[in-house]
């Protein structure tokens, strides 16, 4: 296989990885991800399985159940049955035994122990700025109601964005900072993009997604019709309400404000998660100060009513 080939290929996965994550409440069809991807419908299971590593059956309920674990750890008044219907489970039962087939425990007993391993929690593990993660709830942020952190929120109505990306496969953390710095900017400055709004996007919750499987885009906000070298990946970020804070800090301080933002705001906010993806949004004017890693991002979460 070429390596144009070998993008093709890459570019239609993509494409049906992320109609997957946009229908996971829904039942989702062989047929339905084969014509997605421009592939037979006879051929396309074992191309998958092939390309991803495990079959499609595998991949979708593993995400419904991701998702759903997410959901329980960040909103601590949502329940079994609301995150099991919101993840295209049919009942409680179900979603019950899938979910102690994944995560050996259930959904009860492991929101329980992810709330008692926050209140252990030390120093933060990992450095965030453009290799932040939004998920992530190891942050030394103790969940005593008294010390939590009160941040300003502002509720903003996006549109949609056509983004050129590149992704990354594998932990979340400082690997990140090196992705942007040495793979990303070089591309961005060989294409003059440097000076566009910019995004980072975690698909992938660290708390319920092993890290090698977790996927990061680093994208540009750029025209659809605008020829790029790298071969990059394209798609549209979906507009809709976004719970927004505009974070200036190091890069250690920002799962600190993700934190405050999913855990401390939300649950009284009279809002709730769904399933548009977070992501850090670095306007074109926003600061970076390389000697003191300080910088500017808008956190944006994605929320519907309750």
């Amino acid at each position: 296989m070429t390596d144009l080939h070998r993008r093709e290929y890459e570019h239609r996965m993509h494409r049906v990885l992320e109609h997957i994550d946009r229908h996971l409440d829904r039942q989702v069809s062989l047929p339905e991800l084969a014509e997605v991807a421009h592939f037979s419908p006879f051929h396309f299971h074992r191309l998958f399985s092939s390309w991803m590593g495990e079959t499609v059956g595998d991949y979708v309920r593993r995400r419904r159940l991701e998702t759903a674990a997410s959901r329980l750890a960040s909103q601590p008044d949502v329940t079994v049955l609301q995150a099991a219907l919101a993840a295209g489970f049919g009942s409680a039962e179900a979603f019950t035994r899938a979910f102690k087939a994944r995560f050996g425990q259930a959904p009860t007993t492991w929101r329980q122990g992810q709330r008692a391993q926050d209140s252990k929690s030390g120093q933060v593990a990992r450095n965030g700025g453009q290799a932040g993660s939004p998920a992530t709830r190891h942050d030394g942020v103790s969940t005593n109601p008294r010390e939590h952190t009160m941040i300003e929120v502002t509720i903003v109505e996006r549109q949609p964005v056509h983004l050129a990306y590149l992704r990354k496969t594998g932990p979340y953390g400082p690997e990140l900072f090196t992705f942007w710095t040495e793979t990303v900017y070089p591309w961005m400055a060989t294409n003059q993009l440097l000076g566009l709004p910019r995004y980072g996007i975690c698909l992938d919750d660290p708390i319920t997604t092993a890290p090698a499987q977790c996927r990061y885009d680093a994208a540009v906000e750029v025209a659809p019709e605008r020829v790029l070298s790298g071969n990059p990946m394209r798609t549209v970020l979906p507009g809709g309400r976004y719970a927004v804070h505009r974070f200036r800090g190091p890069g250690h301080a920002v799962n600190h404000a993700w934190t405050a933002l999913t855990r401390d705001w939300l649950p009284s906010s009279g809002l709730q998660l769904d399933g548009r993806p977070f992501f850090e949004h670095y306007p074109p004017d926003a600061a970076y100060d390389p000697a003191t890693g300080v910088f500017e991002a808008e956190l944006c979460m994605p929320v519907a009513p309750l």
